[in-house]
């Protein structure tokens, strides 16, 4: 076997989840270990981590031979308030007229949060009625709709931890309630475990719909902790759920690139460790590190 997937990585793995904190690693200072960990392919990040002049951007990436594969935004269409499609339309028309000029092609799309992701508190139920579920599909079915019309992307849903889908039941029926041309799955292998979601499970069920991935893995003794005392996602992040690749963690990563490049040879797969609040010197060598596990990983898929 021949092919060979896009690895990439995202300004998540540095520790980066908002646009601007006092203690995070300066964007310019991402970008060059990025290309000095070994990457070509990055993430936007959080828009206005990185600049959002296009100009500049795609300058900045060219000096160092990056290439974006994808950006993100934010939703909350399960919400009755129905200022949810302006919030997150204006999320996307920022996002997509960026990257769109840029060459990118994906829009990773990740639902609110039923608890805040700062305070651990609860501000809403955990499970959505069958209404929610109905309006949720139906944002998500118009923005795909948009952007694929509009610019000529494909919006990629993601599932999240602490949010409204995240267990393997939860993401099929996402599936089975959204249209296919409009939104598929970025399958985060890490979110999808963190609630025992069996990555292969679902890629074998609904290989067309595998947009896009995440590569993470859980710490199946810190997740179990997680789990037994609803530790919010955020606190679990600092105790380390989402674990170096290569060690302890879960899932393996060489049944699931095999599967992936049996679904789409040149499908992106995207380093994501969720390493907030780490310090500023701890991310690249665990950059590097990964990245030779991946290798890795895809070698021992193609010789299969």
């Amino acid at each position: 076997m021949t092919q060979q997937i896009r690895v990439g990585t995202a300004p998540d793995s540095w520790g980066v989840w908002f646009p601007s904190e006092p203690h995070q690693v300066p964007w310019d200072r991402f970008l060059d270990e990025v290309v000095e960990a070994g990457y070509h392919w990055i993430e936007l990040g959080p828009y206005g981590y990185l600049p959002t002049d296009p100009k500049q951007l795609e300058d900045e990436l060219g000096k160092r031979n990056l290439k974006m594969t994808a950006g993100t935004v934010f939703t909350g269409f399960h919400k009755e308030d129905e200022s949810q499609w302006q919030r997150a339309w204006d999320q996307a028309l920022a996002v997509a007229n960026l990257v769109s000029k840029l060459g990118v092609e994906h829009l990773v799309v990740i639902p609110d949060l039923w608890r805040d992701d700062k305070t651990g508190q609860a501000r809403e139920p955990r499970t959505l009625s069958n209404e929610q579920w109905k309006r949720l599909a139906a944002g998500h079915n118009k923005l795909g709709k948009a952007l694929l019309e509009e610019f000529g992307i494909h919006q990629q849903f993601h599932s999240h931890a602490d949010s409204h889908i995240g267990t393997y039941q939860e993401v099929e029926r996402y599936l089975q309630e959204t249209d296919p041309l409009y939104s598929n799955l970025c399958l985060d292998t890490g979110h999808f475990a963190y609630y025992l979601g069996d990555n292969l499970k679902m890629m074998n069920a609904y290989p067309e719909r595998i947009g896009y991935l995440h590569l993470k893995q859980v710490h199946p003794d810190i997740l179990a902790e997680t789990l037994k005392n609803d530790v919010p996602f955020g606190d679990a992040v600092a105790k380390g759920v989402m674990t170096e690749p290569g060690f302890e963690g879960v899932p393996k990563f060489a049944p699931i690139i095999e599967r992936a490049l049996e679904i789409n040879p040149e499908i992106f797969a995207i380093i994501e460790q969720d390493m907030y609040g780490c310090p500023v010197d701890m991310p690249f060598p665990i950059a590097q590190r990964t990245r030779e596990h991946i290798l890795a990983a895809t070698r021992a898929a193609r010789v299969k």
